[in-house]
């Protein structure tokens, strides 16, 4: 089985690993989530990317009973979404989360979304980082942070979190926020990394790219993710999709190639704009 490599995310007081290739849920009904994550489990995903949002973490939960697989030979994440902004209501609704999920411990906590007009994220992060210092939590981090909103937590509590995951694909590559990642000690993470599959996987250069290498146009994507040093979490519920998906390590990308995609970048979201998310 393929080993996927891993990534140093910080604890505050040390590093552990995160698979740098996970399997995400989002979208994937409660009902079906437990036998798409059967398949990724099968063919070698060792991290699940799940959220309250997503209406699944009873379903991820099932799955990871049913897996038989050690505890620690797995990845678990999910997110805290926004009207439980807070840091008594997020403390609630970790507990909520961790029930549904059927786990003692959680390997990372995130918060959703800035929700800035709330201005309620810094008080949130407080509540993170409580749950991380009790040994509920491995590791903690964000989604959807400007570099404005990292930085105020960083001024008001001293602390950056150790993974920002974002909306990240060709078509918005996010240069800028990755270089501030990069100098701060925060991993970037990849959501829609294939841009919600549209246009980018038709795109000429990225087709172009994946015929040199024998490669789908989602693979030759997905790698790019993987040499930019990006955590990576493509979702499906196919089960010949979950396996191209994970199908990335055979091949690399030349300087040449990863010269063509920089040229790509769009600035093009399929999701919000998390200044004007609310």
């Amino acid at each position: 089985m393929t080993s996927v490599p891993n990534l140093q995310l910080s604890t505050g007081s040390g590093t552990i690993d995160i698979p740098q290739l996970g399997f995400g849920v989002w979208q994937v009904p409660d009902a079906e989530v437990e036998a798409a994550i059967a398949t990724a489990l099968e063919v070698g995903y060792r991290s699940i990317d799940t959220a309250r949002l997503y209406g699944n973490e009873e379903g991820v939960g099932r799955a990871i009973e049913a897996s038989e697989l050690s505890r620690d030979d797995l990845f678990v994440t999910t997110k805290v979404w926004n009207d439980d902004h807070g840091f008594d209501s997020t403390l609630a609704a970790f507990d909520a989360s961790l029930r549904r999920l059927r786990l003692d411990v959680l390997d990372l906590y995130l918060i959703h979304w800035p929700t800035p007009e709330q201005d309620n994220y810094v008080d949130t992060w407080k509540a993170l980082l409580k749950l991380r210092e009790d040994g509920r939590v491995r590791a903690v981090g964000v989604c959807n942070f400007e570099i404005d909103h990292l930085q105020r937590l960083a001024d008001e509590t001293g602390e950056l979190p150790a993974i920002n995951q974002v909306e990240l694909h060709p078509y918005l590559q996010q240069a800028a926020l990755r270089e501030f990642h990069a100098a701060n000690g925060i991993l970037t993470e990849a959501w829609s990394p294939l841009a919600s599959g549209g246009s980018v996987l038709g795109d000429p250069v990225v087709r172009d790219i994946a015929q040199k290498h024998g490669v789908t146009p989602a693979q030759a994507i997905l790698r790019w993710h993987l040499q930019l040093g990006n955590v990576v979490i493509p979702k499906s519920v196919t089960p010949s999709r979950i396996a191209e998906n994970f199908d990335v390590f055979g091949f690399e990308l030349d300087d040449e190639d990863l010269a063509a995609f920089a040229p790509l970048d769009r600035s093009e979201r399929t999701g919000p704009d998390p200044v004007a998310f609310n």
